[in-house]
């Protein structure tokens, strides 16, 4: 038989477990300093800055809704900002973007390409453009020609119009004097 003393420590053995079941489960943590409680949602989103690493969908088309080129429904691109992979206003426009934004801009002309310039319009000699583009090659009227210029660099026009030993090349950049749609979702920002 069970004495006395040993049912009333039962007792009240049972009715501290009871309370502390009542009050929740124990917080042993801190080894006897107060818990805390964290609130994750404080951690802060990464935004584009002038050295990020972005992965990203992106789409730029004329005005119209015509797709000049696009990620979206393919791979996203990866690029480094300030490194040339994409044009300058574009990357202007992505700087202080959160982490996961998706978003759509107009650019003007003068925005994007540039206006058209007249003075771009140019007259190249046949001679010329035989000696400084691809060898034997024969060009039609909307062609984009590369030339080799002076000291080892290229740049590219659009063959307008042959006039017997002449030909007329648009050296303008063929987006120049368009307003531009430019989406963006920003998947990663390191």
């Amino acid at each position: 038989m069970r004495n006395q003393t040993q049912v009333k420590n039962r007792g009240w053995l049972g009715q501290k477990k009871r309370q502390r079941r009542a009050a929740g489960p124990a917080v042993a943590y801190n080894k006897g300093l107060p818990a805390r409680r964290t609130n994750m949602s404080n951690a802060t989103t990464a935004a584009v800055n002038e050295t990020s690493y972005l992965t990203l969908h992106y789409r730029l088309a004329a005005a119209d809704g015509t797709d000049i080129v696009t990620t979206f429904g393919g791979t996203p691109a990866t690029l480094l900002m300030g490194q040339g992979q994409l044009a300058p206003f574009l990357e202007q426009r992505l700087l202080g973007l959160p982490e996961g934004t998706h978003q759509t801009f107009t650019l003007t002309a003068a925005e994007g390409f540039g206006e058209r310039n007249p003075d771009l319009i140019q007259a190249v000699s046949k001679a010329t453009l035989l000696e400084n583009s691809v060898p034997d090659e024969e060009y039609s009227v909307g062609d984009l020609v590369t030339f080799n210029a002076p000291g080892g660099g290229q740049f590219a026009g659009v063959l307008r119009e042959l006039r017997g030993e002449t030909a007329i090349f648009d050296f303008n950049h063929p987006l120049a004097g368009q307003t531009l749609q430019f989406e963006v979702q920003l998947i990663s920002v390191l």
